[in-house]
């Protein structure tokens, strides 16, 4: 049987982190959960779990915003697929935000998240 592909999620806030859950693991990914920007920047390093997406809040706990994990990500990988939640940064986006993402204003349905994380990953795949 094929790995599920592993989502690194990045949410501070314990309700959302358990919404993003159920929608990934009814839709098929496994994930691993982090508060911090710098936790999921040291995960993803470790290069312990080949992570096939990030899902991240831009308002985070700690010193680095959403913004700067997936700056940092797309710096070691350059197609990394990235989605971004907010409820406040969304008119950021354009300026902020890599190219390729995905925005999801909070709240939106776990549906939603789901298939913003395949069509990047089917869009990475294809360009293989």
């Amino acid at each position: 049987m094929p790995e599920l592909p592993v989502i690194l999620v990045v949410e501070d806030e314990e309700p959302l982190q358990d919404i993003v859950h159920d929608a990934l693991k009814d839709g098929g990914f496994d994930l691993v959960t982090t508060a911090s920007g710098e936790e999921a920047l040291t995960l993803f390093k470790s290069g312990v779990v080949k992570y096939a997406a990030l899902v991240t809040d831009i308002n985070l706990a700690g010193g680095m915003t959403g913004w700067d994990l997936a700056r940092e990500l797309r710096e070691a990988d350059s197609s990394f697929p990235i989605v971004y939640m907010t409820g406040a940064a969304g008119d950021q986006w354009a300026a902020q935000g890599v190219p390729n993402s995905i925005l999801l204003q909070k709240p939106f349905a776990p549906a939603q998240l789901v298939t913003a994380i395949s069509q990047l990953l089917n869009a990475g795949s294809s360009s293989i």
